[in-house]
């Protein structure tokens, strides 16, 4: 085996440093962009580029032909920008036009050459091309020679506003002002191509029978000026001048040494040195910005000279061609080569490994066999010994269930004689004390609760042993839903949890047994309002799915969802998980599942740590004939008996603006601040019947709470922790979020010097105790009431002409007048929201929703059309503006809604209005 080695490594080594030997050239991009590829001038420059470019194998080389359109050159550009190109060449079509996007390619970075026709910037790289003022004046004093200094001369131009047609035309008429027997009698202009000569110049020649030269700025140009000199019989009288000097059959030289023209200009197409210059750019070598193209004279005393050289160089072109040609072929050769030696290498080191492989796999093998035959032994073992436990587990299982089972059925009788009389006793109508009553619906509740867990554990046993049957019945699956939800919307409201149902349809029918999904969303609603907090959000859909057969219900909430090590064991049957804080009987998802599973349905969970989850249901839309009903069930009579238990404390949602309404009645929102419990909970129960209540046993936390609910009066002791009462009313008065608020103060001591203490700090009314329950309330009505009415003088205060409250010392009309403020800097803008208003003033849009109610008594939405509606009068009384201009000055989306909304608040147009108040002129 050391040879087999010694040779591999001999490979190894010849490929690394075969390998290490070759250094690839770095790669780069040249665009080129050409004004048009369509003459043999430009299809010169682009043959010199390709001949430069075959030294550079290197370089990769694209190129856009613009064919004289300006646009299309300018948007060619942008796609070398979007394609990536390392240098970009320009030849323009015009100069203005393509120059802003030109100066955008450099100062990207990327490196501009500019070729034969400049541009109107110095933000390129390189300039290549003849000097064509050069070449005018050239042009000019060859002129002065053939015609002895004395004669008159004719200019073709090229294509007007192009850089080389100003300048040749520039350099031409400074060569003939050196002559003054020269004349310039006409110009012809062209756009280059011959075709144009063949039309304008004739009735040019006609018009100036004294022409004796022809400076034409190109050959093309020169060869149409020929045929138009020989068809009106002048061609031996007119010489002519061309400009470009090409070589081949057609090009100016030809043309020169067959005497259609007199002379041709040289001027070099620069696409080898375009490439030259580009590629010492790239390979940061050291370049010139300005490379001037020299030209000369090519007439007969040297045309034939120029023809052999340009041939004799065409020709050593196309061997340097074949040579490139055999050299890429040898490359390619010793390519295939050596990839052949790389295959080989790796065959040979794979061999090598699978070798050695197959070794150590067969000494493991025969260890392993030995292992295994041990451990099938003990797995025979250990399997027998697992069996006898199974047998164990199913019958102490089966003992355990017989016994909740049993259990159950004896919780039933004294259930039932409890809630028997309860019920009796709460509907028969009798004048039963408050507190009895309260007492007996507490009773009421709890035992219902108890006597639902009982059910489900007579369910779960039902499900266990075969014995719950299904009695399916045709129905609509959304309206059995929205029950179902109806009967959470008061404890979700006391929790301060928002509800939503969303139905992909209004009517979803299918087969199903009430009885098992009233169990069945029950559980999961339920499950959801107990691990949503305080202002979180459960939100119930129904999506119908034709294409897969079924329906889907989802359950979602904003919770602090199923930690990782609960979810392998939610749907266990009494497993409670590790949620801190929450007591359960572990059944209710259990049971869910059981149940739908009963139903043909699906039950899955997605649940993410600290964002709630998502309970999926999912249920055929037909069931099999033995799970249908005969005759139809009547429908569950709801959750009448098996509502939510009530919460201990209610709570105030904040995703809604209006969870309580402000004034008198039911609806009115009292925080009871108290940190004695007992009189706290007395508080609460007296007044519980006529409002709404929530309480806080601090006044650091009262006050917390006060802010956030805005409630419309504070019932509070003065002899409390953290902080007293009378500091507990000056921090209330003095922030206009709650400065509106009625406060009474409740305390023992009763002195005359400590009750007017207590009125100084802002207390509305200051009782002592003990207190007369009737007289407290009998006060709260009255304070809401006096509330009321000051709501009042706010409105009519802002219904003057002007919507502006002056600011005043009180905090309610410094808030007012804050609010106004803002609402009048922003009545412009059609979009805005209560939300940007909130904003601005630095709170929440519900504590804005609520301020405004209580003091007001209106939303700010109806306050904000109130200004501008109010502001629209003021505006009518000024003739230059337009209705719809007032309409659009105040925010409103259209003239028709304004005048609308006008009409609605005074029962006038704003035309009439407009027509009632400015007397008619004359």
């Amino acid at each position: 085996m050391a040879w087999f080695f010694c040779v591999l490594l001999c490979c190894g080594r010849w490929v690394n440093n075969a390998q290490a030997a070759e250094t690839p050239p770095h790669h780069y991009t040249i665009g080129f962009s050409q004004c048009t590829n369509g003459d043999a001038w430009r299809l010169a420059m682009l043959a010199g580029m390709k001949k430069e470019l075959s030294f550079y194998p290197n370089v990769s080389f694209r190129m856009k032909d613009a064919r004289y359109s300006s646009a299309l050159q300018k948007q060619q550009i942008q796609e070398f920008l979007r394609e990536g190109i390392d240098l970009l060449i320009v030849s323009a079509n015009e100069s203005e036009p393509v120059t802003p996007v030109i100066e955008e390619v450099y100062n990207r970075g990327i490196p501009v050459v500019i070729l034969d026709r400049r541009i109107s910037s110095q933000l390129f790289t390189a300039y290549v091309g003849g000097n064509n003022v050069e070449v005018g004046r050239t042009a000019g004093r060859y002129a002065a020679t053939l015609l002895g200094q004395r004669g008159r001369v004719l200019e073709i131009l090229g294509a007007p506003g192009s850089s080389p047609a100003v300048d040749r035309h520039r350099g031409f008429a400074d060569a003939l002002a050196a002559y003054p027997g020269l004349q310039l009698v006409a110009q012809v202009n062209s756009n280059w191509e011959r075709p144009s000569v063949l039309e304008r110049l004739p009735a040019v020649l006609r018009a100036h029978p004294e022409v004796e030269l022809i400076f034409a700025h190109n050959d093309r140009l020169a060869l149409g000026a020929y045929q138009v000199c020989k068809e009106l019989g002048r061609q031996r009288r007119v010489k002519i001048i061309g400009v470009d000097g090409l070589p081949g059959s057609r090009g100016g030289i030809q043309l020169v040494q067959d005497g259609v023209i007199n002379a041709t200009l040289l001027y070099s197409p620069g696409g080898e040195e375009a490439i030259r210059t580009a590629m010492r750019i790239l390979q940061k070598q050291p370049f010139a910005k300005e490379n001037i193209l020299g030209t000369m004279v090519i007439d007969s005393t040297n045309a034939l000279t120029m023809k052999m050289q340009t041939e004799q160089l065409a020709n050593q072109q196309q061997d340097i061609q074949r040579q490139q040609q055999l050299l890429q072929e040898q490359r390619d050769t010793y390519a295939s080569q050596q990839t052949v030696l790389y295959v080989l290498a790796a065959a040979l080191l794979l061999v090598a490994g699978l070798g050695l492989l197959a070794w150590r796999a067969l000494r493991a093998n025969r260890r392993i066999t030995r292992v295994l035959a041990g451990q099938n032994e003990e797995i025979r073992s250990q399997r027998n010994q697992i069996q006898e436990f199974a047998e164990k587990a199913k019958v102490e299982t089966e003992a355990k269930l017989r016994f909740f089972t049993n259990f159950s059925h004896e919780l039933r009788t004294p259930l039932t004689l409890i809630l028997g009389p309860v019920e009796e006793m709460l509907t028969s109508g009798s004048d039963l004390p408050a507190t009895y009553r309260h007492d007996l619906g507490l009773v009421r509740r709890n035992a219902q609760r108890l006597l639902r867990l009982v059910n489900q554990l007579m369910d779960f046993r039902k499900i266990d042993v075969g014995k719950m049957p299904v009695h399916a019945t045709e129905g609509n699956l959304v309206a059995f839903v929205r029950e179902i939800l109806d009967a959470f919307e008061k404890p979700a409201r006391q929790k301060g949890v928002a509800l939503r149902f969303l139905p992909a349809e209004p009517v979803v029918s299918l087969p199903f047994d009430v009885n098992i999904l009233d169990k069945v969303f029950f559980n999961l609603l339920a499950n959801a309002l107990k691990f949503t907090p305080e202002r979180g959000q459960i939100t119930v859909s129904i999506q119908p799915l034709p294409a897969e057969g079924s329906v889907r219900v989802s359950v979602e909430d904003t919770g602090r969802g199923i930690s990782e090590q609960d979810r392998a064991h939610i749907f266990e049957w009494f497993y409670q998980g590790q949620q801190p804080g929450v007591q359960g009987s572990g059944m209710g998802l259990a049971l869910a599942l059981g149940l739908t599973r009963l139903h043909q349905g699906q039950l899955a969970f997605t649940s993410q740590a600290g964002t709630g989850s998502t309970f999926v249901v999912t249920l055929p839309l037909t069931l099999p004939a033995q799970l249908l009903a005969t005759t139809p069930q009547p429908a569950m009579p709801g959750l009448t008996q098996e509502e939510p238990m009530a919460l201990a404390a209610p709570a105030t949602p904040e995703t809604a603006e209006a969870s309580f309404a402000t004034g008198e009645g039911r609806d009115a929102l009292v925080l009871i601040i108290e940190d004695n419990e007992e009189v706290n909970a007395f508080l609460a129960q007296k007044l519980q019947p006529h409002f709404q209540v929530r309480t806080a046993t601090d006044g650091a936390a009262g006050l917390r709470l006060a802010a956030e609910l805005i409630p419309d009066l504070i019932v509070s002791d003065v002899m409390m922790p953290e902080m007293s009462g009378l500091e507990l009313v000056a921090k209330l008065k003095g922030d206009w979020r709650t400065s509106h608020i009625p406060v009474v103060l409740l305390t023992a001591q009763g002195a005359p010097e400590q009750q007017v203490e207590g009125v100084q700090a802002g207390a509305d009314l200051y009782l002592t105790k003990p207190f007369n329950p009737t007289f407290l309330l009998e006060s709260l009505r009255t304070l809401l009431g006096n509330r009321e009415r000051q709501r009042e003088h706010f409105r009519r205060e802002l219904s003057v002409d002007t919507a502006t409250v002056a600011p005043a010392q009180r905090v309610d009309q410094k808030f007012l007048a804050d609010f106004t403020a803002i609402v009048e800097a922003n009545l412009e803008r059609a979009d805005l929201s209560v939300e940007d208003v909130a904003r601005s003033m630095g709170i929440s849009r519900v504590q804005l929703y609520r301020k405004v109610k209580a003091v007001l008594g209106t939303s700010p939405t109806d306050f904000v059309q109130s200004v501008r509606l109010t502001k629209a009068r003021q505006l009518l009384l000024d003739e230059t503006l337009t209705i719809a201009e007032v309409a659009y000055q105040l925010g409103f989306n259209s003239p028709s809604y304004f005048s609308t909304s006008f009409k609605a608040r005074y029962q006038i147009s704003p035309s009439e209005y407009r027509a009632l108040h400015i007397a008619p002129v004359g």
